[in-house]
């Protein structure tokens, strides 16, 4: 049966794609990864079934990861991964090529907004529209922001993480990192490398970090245990199979330049913020959004080292792509106010 043609929200992370369809809510979450044959250039594998395949592929198969620090690396590779998953979405037999709607990073330059938009009609758009991920995950976490009052969201993805203060539908002020949970992984490479002489891979990492990671300056978690999790790699001074056991305590001291540059930003944003604004957010509180805001105990070390209460969504993960759809939702009042958005016939 042809279907008529859905307005479309993309999520377009470094670490995971979800894909939100009007009248269905979020179809797809899958890992942004690709897996290519290299002797054809075709596409082998997309999302779960290539990130299954990362570290163990033959000669002829590479698996990509197309988007680096929220933006895109490769550009041929982000077309294809994003073709598959649309049709992963809504499959091919559209009567009207969608309207989509992608999140970008809020520093993201005129170029790679260009890029992303061009890689959107390229995989089968009629539209491509952008919206900043914080003003989308506002939206997703039904704050009020078309209200005279202030809004804070830390959005902590993959590769950046954006902070924003939000006031009468609008960015008051902003800044975007390029620090997320990629980075949380390379700081526990980097830690087990230099303190068990072990080298592991980024699947390896990302395990340890979902297990037992943690912020907490105690290293502990709520239970008031220490977690310890043992993990493979090569040794690297006799260059063989080598097995090490990491501890949470471990993680938090890993884990602690990147979260502590997160929060510096936070709070030379708030500096930049009119006190009115300030006052507000000292009410209403913080709102983290995005996968890496999951990270156990990273709310309690921001309300730290901010001074202001700090709330976690029940799925922090979906905000920015619930916010999509009720981006379109509100088409007319968003392009009339949200000067990032913009539009490609």
């Amino acid at each position: 049966m042809i279907k008529l043609a859905r307005d479309i929200g993309v999520d377009l992370g470094t670490a995971n794609v979800l894909v939100y369809v009007s009248g269905k809510g979020i179809v797809l979450n899958e890992p942004s990864v690709v897996a290519l044959d290299t002797d054809t250039g075709k596409v082998r594998a997309v999302g779960l079934e290539a990130q299954r395949m990362l570290g163990r592929t033959p000669g002829n198969i590479r698996t990509v990861r197309p988007l680096r620090d929220g933006v895109i690396a490769d550009y041929d590779v982000t077309q294809k991964m994003l073709g598959a998953f649309l049709t992963k979405a809504i499959g091919n037999r559209m009567l009207f090529r969608p309207r989509v709607m992608v999140c970008i990073p809020s520093g993201c330059t005129s170029v790679e907004r260009r890029a992303v938009i061009d890689a959107v009609v390229d995989a089968g758009a009629r539209k491509a529209y952008l919206i900043e991920e914080p003003m989308a995950a506002a939206l997703g976490v039904g704050l009020s922001i078309n209200e005279p009052r202030g809004n804070m969201v830390v959005d902590i993805g993959g590769g950046t993480t954006d902070i924003a203060i939000l006031s009468l539908g609008g960015v008051v002020t902003s800044d975007s990192i390029r620090i997320g949970g990629d980075k949380f992984d390379d700081a526990i490479i980097k830690y087990v490398k230099s303190h068990h002489s072990l080298l592991i891979g980024e699947r390896t990492a990302e395990a340890v970090k979902k297990s037992i990671g943690t912020v907490h300056p105690s290293g502990r978690r709520d239970d008031g245990n220490e977690l310890q999790m043992e993990v493979r790699g090569r040794d690297m001074i006799a260059g063989l199979p080598k097995t090490a056991v990491i501890t949470s305590s471990q993680c938090a001291k890993a884990l602690t330049e990147p979260v502590d540059a997160i929060v510096d930003t936070i709070r030379a944003v708030m500096e930049r913020t009119p006190p009115e604004l300030v006052a507000d957010i000292i009410e209403r509180g913080i709102v983290l959004t995005g996968g890496s805001a999951l990270m156990h105990g990273l709310d309690r070390y921001v309300m730290k080292g901010t001074g202001v209460p700090v709330l976690l969504p029940e799925d922090p993960l979906a905000c920015v792509a619930l916010g999509t759809g009720k981006a379109f939702e509100d088409f007319e009042t968003l392009e009339d106010q949200v000067v990032v958005m913009k539009r490609v016939m």
